[in-house]
């Protein structure tokens, strides 16, 4: 949903690195938004890192307030999903400008945009609008809770939901000790203990301790929501039949089988997990890249579940839902990604898997461990030896303060992953700048990693 570099509010200030090459205007940029602005950010998982401000972006690049250049491949923690201001979006955009913002009603495109949604989406019978995942997540639980009478949910170690109280659990620090449940674990200072009372940890990819769980607790369980790749960690594929399985357990127990597809919605194909996969869950949420870098995101599902909100019994509400220009930008990026039977795909897969082929060359080459783990259109790089990365536990245990040297050591050279390690690849990439990038990750190898 969203990087989860997160700071956990503990410990001493976050201390930025040392500034390289020619950043003095975002340098004194960031000094100035300091004293205005708590941390210079306005979003807690940018703290940290280098101290940038970005003056525009154009395709896979973006340029920064002293004319630096960068590959990028955060594209906005993933939502450029076409590349920056692609022309045809923006023209549909400012197309729509002259009609209005927000009608506090109906207009014809929101309907527009929930037709195309159910049509590539297998779990869509029925669809609501939103602006953000962590709002389409928590619309997910409550109408789950209604549908079934029950209030607990499961979570898994390592997966990000947003931001709320009761999701942002055991998202980062020393994995569980193999307790089941596993304790809660708090990520932030304010945050209300309270607000977890109902939510249920688990490890992930094993399917046992979730049989063995809903066998002894399902009564419980109202829902079980969970990244179909676990991309907020380490974009970690299921194991072979466990979405599989997790469908029937949850259909065996009547709990609300929950498909969080803020990242993989329409970024691992027009169907999403859900289509690459073939299992369907019962509601699914997404976000990011189907609003193509405009404030965008969906719940869709089961018509006897998301009636609930049709008979105003469960309360979904929002002031920007359905507010013309972000639902203008999801139609003409929806479009696009659909267009020439879906050939944007085909790019950015092609254009992924050089990269993340030409990563392990590299690595094989310079004797380094490092390993990738994903897809072309978003993957991960670790640093470890002989370690299968399956789940958050596993994942912890990779070296992650040569991760971070890898990526600030990446930056200078005009290569701009996340900070936590995931690389996104738009439609937008092309073949000089995938080789742009693997002349920077072989330099950066060859110079050794501190």
């Amino acid at each position: 949903m969203s990087d989860t570099n997160m700071q956990s509010g503990h410990g001493p200030a976050v201390q930025m690195p040392a500034v390289p090459g020619n950043l003095s205007k975002s340098d004194a940029y960031h000094e100035a938004a300091r004293g205005i602005i708590p941390g210079g950010v306005n979003s807690n998982v940018r703290l940290g890192g280098w101290p940038l401000c970005f003056e525009s972006a154009r395709g896979p690049i973006l340029v920064d307030l002293d004319g630096n250049e960068y590959v990028d491949y955060a594209l906005g923690m993933g939502p450029a999903i076409l590349g920056h201001a692609p022309s045809d979006l923006i023209a549909a955009v400012q197309a729509s400008l002259s009609s209005g913002q927000l009608f506090a009603g109906q207009h014809r495109s929101e309907l527009d945009l929930a037709r195309l949604l159910q049509r590539y989406i297998p779990s869509a019978e029925l669809v609501r609008i939103g602006m953000t995942g962590s709002e389409m997540v928590q619309a997910a639980l409550r109408v789950a809770r209604a549908f079934t009478g029950k209030n607990g949910f499961i979570k898994f170690e390592g997966q990000y939901h947003g931001w709320f109280d009761n999701v942002l659990v055991n998202l980062t620090g020393t994995p569980g000790n193999g307790v089941v449940p596993l304790p809660v674990r708090l990520q932030t200072k304010g945050q209300a203990e309270a607000g977890t009372a109902d939510t249920h940890i688990l490890p992930w990819n094993d399917l046992d301790v979730v049989e063995r769980y809903l066998a002894d607790r399902g009564d419980q369980v109202a829902a079980l929501i969970t990244e179909p790749v676990m991309c907020n960690t380490g974009v970690i594929p299921p194991r072979p039949g466990y979405l599989e399985g997790l469908r029937s357990v949850c259909d065996k127990h009547k709990v609300v089988f929950i498909f969080d597809e803020v990242i993989t919605g329409f970024r691992l194909g027009l169907g999403g997990a859900q289509g690459k996969f073939g299992v369907t869950p019962d509601l699914s949420t997404f976000a990011k890249a189907f609003g193509g870098g405009f404030p965008l995101a969906a719940l869709a599902g089961r018509r006897e579940i998301m009636s609930l909100f049709a008979s105003g019994e469960v309360n979904h509400s929002g002031t920007y839902n359905s507010n013309l220009v972000s639902i203008v930008a999801g139609i003409a990026t929806l479009e696009q990604l659909a267009a020439n039977d879906g050939e944007v795909y085909r790019r950015i897969d092609g254009n992924g898997i050089a990269l993340i082929e030409g990563m392990r060359e590299i690595a094989q080459r310079r004797s380094v461990n490092l390993q990738v783990s994903g897809y072309g259109a978003v993957f991960h790089t670790y640093f470890a030896d002989d370690l299968e990365i399956v789940d958050y536990a596993s994942h912890w245990r990779a070296d992650a303060t040569r991760q971070a040297a890898f990526v600030d050591a990446l930056l200078p050279l005009g290569i701009r992953p996340t900070r936590r390690g995931t690389w996104f690849v738009s439609g937008a990439h092309g073949s000089s700048e995938i080789d742009r990038t693997l002349s920077a990750v072989d330099e950066v190898l060859r110079n050794g990693l501190n």
